[in-house]
């Protein structure tokens, strides 16, 4: 049972920053607007996160700091993806080369910035904020010890964003214009919706939720950011495009690739897979080779929002 409980809490130390920048992707998409810079914004959420708990940790104690560290690094992400937001919708530019150049610029900026304040590049932190165990809910049988103990706050942020972005994407008039902007804009156009508008709106909540995930990833995986995310904004674009663009598929894929990623990060720690003498570079392996085979047999039913990646220009029908 003990190792049940490892692999869970380990799990959701990976699966909850997926989860959330995956959403924030299907944002985007659902938009119209391809956002492959979500490993970009996650550096930079994750940089101006980490950077405010660094300085400011010591002054103020407890979770209040990492609330404040949320804020930062949603605002950071929404100001970044602005510049793909307006390269992608105003300039009509390749989406995907805007974001691969937002990819290239973010480790730079964080790095050279760092290197200015620090004069290394790594900005370290003392993780204050593990919860060891949860007043009451902590002490229910099964449930208490997977979820509530050795845990995060981000844990359950990242499950409220979920229920927020499943509501407002079927539930309400905003997400209904979404995703017909994602379908066909010039529909959308006629009965009144300003599609740049729309278009604006689901890349900055993607920006937001990308740079909040940085922060997320972080936290409970390190104690100090090094300019990197270890690829996890591609990965959740594999969450995005194996959950179909669905908050609940999301979830679900999001699960999965936490788990194979606890595996490989944790193998250590289980017994039976140390004792099996398979190199540590094979275990590392193992997310990504399960993107790839995951990706090779749901690509094809794959149902991606019909206009995304494709510019909108009012004047043409």
């Amino acid at each position: 049972m003990s190792l049940l409980y490892f692999l869970v809490q380990q799990t959701m130390f990976f699966s909850i920053p997926l989860l959330i920048v995956a959403l924030g992707g299907m944002f985007s998409e659902r938009s119209g607007v391809i956002n492959i810079a979500l490993e970009g914004i996650m550096i930079m959420g994750g940089f101006t996160g980490i950077l405010f708990i660094s300085y400011v940790q010591k002054h103020i104690p407890g979770q209040s700091v990492l609330v404040m560290a949320v804020l930062i690094s949603a605002v950071t992400g929404v100001l970044v993806s602005l510049l793909h937001a307006y390269a992608s919708i105003n300039m009509k530019a390749d989406q995907i080369i805007s974001g691969t150049a937002i990819n290239m610029l973010a480790p730079a900026v964080a790095i050279y910035v760092a290197r200015q304040i620090r004069t290394v590049q790594q900005i370290p932190f003392v993780n204050q904020f593990r919860i060891d165990n949860a007043p009451v809910l902590g002490n229910i049988p099964l449930v208490g010890p997977l979820l509530f103990r050795n845990t995060y706050l981000t844990t359950f942020l990242g499950f409220l964003i979920l229920a927020a972005a499943a509501v407002v994407l079927y539930k309400t008039r905003f997400g209904l214009r979404l995703r017909s902007c994602g379908e066909h804009p010039q529909a959308a156009d006629s009965a009144g919706i300003n599609v740049y508008r729309m278009r604006y709106a689901g890349v900055m909540i993607s920006g937001a939720l990308a740079g909040l995930g940085g922060l997320v990833f972080i936290i409970p995986t390190s104690t100090q950011f090094n300019a990197e995310v270890s690829g996890y904004g591609f990965l959740a674009l594999a969450v995005l495009i194996f959950g179909q663009w669905r908050p609940g598929r999301i979830l679900a894929a999001a699960f999965f690739f936490g788990l194979m990623k606890a595996i490989s990060s944790s193998y250590s720690g289980i017994s039976f897979m140390h004792a099996v003498p398979i190199p540590s570079y094979v275990y590392k392996m193992i997310p990504y080779i399960a993107t790839l085979v995951v990706l090779a047999f749901s690509s094809k039913k794959s149902q991606a929002p019909r206009a995304a990646g494709i510019p909108y220009d009012k004047g043409r029908r």
